[in-house]
């Protein structure tokens, strides 16, 4: 009898102990947003809901507005999906589920080494080869062919949205390929057997039996993606031309969030400014929330019609 007491005893405690450290996180959060907002008041109440709708930036005047710094954010975040996604997805099929090479497992660890490589080292790297060499090559090209477009129109220039949208889908690649290449071989065999049984094509068994129970996975190892890519700092400061404008060609200078952020924090002198800054930081942790909440949204939705299916 002692024992079976002293044995739920020690489950309440461990569930007890458990909860504290789950309920840490949101607490944690929670802490985050409630200091910011703190820190951030004075800029609040000086500009008001303009802060977010305005594109003027001029401390000596006291006029901040984190509209170009949002947009900056979004569209290179964009451009590092776009290019990263199928580079990745493609990586993680064929190590996982293509190649019966033993050279893969080689291939494999140089993608996952990509992660390891300082943000500062991708920055340098673009500025003195990234760069120039879009600026020179890729940048004519998309030009001419799709040069009708707004987003593909104005000169080339090595410091754009461009060049910091394809440095950070360099960062974001290691990730979605190493995930999305343990969800792959986390496929059961069974599924893949029987669809080849049934008389289905390689790519019809990938598309049926590997990407429709994978689907979850992908969309997580893509979210992962887009966090890191919304919060990077160094690496697109040095590449996407740090000016505070909109403009519709993806060729011209913008400015990200994060950048703004660690390019005047030691300048800032009034405590407005300061506080500016960090309404941007707040507003940058809530584009990743409602980013990340979306893709979240859409796992669901996807995950919940597979299941129905």
């Amino acid at each position: 009898m002692m024992q079976i007491m002293m044995q739920r005893t020690g489950d309440a405690w461990f569930r007890t102990i458990t909860f504290l450290f789950a309920l840490s996180i949101p607490v944690l959060l929670l802490l985050l947003v409630i200091i910011l907002l703190g820190q951030a008041m004075p800029s609040i109440s000086h500009s008001g809901v303009g802060f977010i709708f305005s594109s003027s930036w001029d401390p000596v005047k006291e006029l901040f507005g984190a509209l170009p710094y949002i947009y900056g954010t979004l569209i290179s975040s964009l451009i590092a999906l776009i290019i990263a996604v199928p580079l990745g997805l493609g990586a993680a099929l064929y190590l996982a589920e293509v190649s019966r090479s033993k050279f893969k497992e080689y291939l494999a660890v140089m993608i996952e080494l990509l992660a390891a490589i300082p943000s500062i080292i991708y920055g340098l790297w673009g500025i003195f080869v990234l760069g120039p060499w879009l600026a020179n090559y890729v940048q004519p090209a998309l030009r001419s062919v799709l040069g009708f477009l707004p987003i593909f129109q104005g000169p080339a220039s090595g410091l754009s949205m461009f060049s910091g949208g394809v440095i950070l889908a360099i960062m974001i690649l290691p990730t979605i390929a190493a995930i999305s290449r343990e969800v792959f071989q986390s496929v059961p065999n069974i599924l893949k057997e029987s669809a080849l049984a049934l008389g289905a094509t390689r790519w019809e068994t990938i598309k049926l039996a590997v990407f429709g129970p994978a689907r979850s996975g992908i969309m997580g190892a893509i979210i992962l993606g887009l966090g890191r890519a919304l919060g990077e700092t160094m690496a697109v400061t040095m590449v996407i031309g740090n000016r505070p404008q909109i403009s519709a060609s993806i060729f011209a200078p913008a400015y990200t969030l994060a950048s703004v952020i660690a390019n005047e924090f030691a300048e800032a002198s009034s405590g407005v400014y300061v506080s500016a800054l960090v309404e941007l930081g707040l507003v940058l942790l809530f584009v990743t929330l409602i980013v990340n909440g979306l893709a979240r949204l859409l796992i669901w939705k996807t995950v919940g019609k597979s299941n129905t299916l």
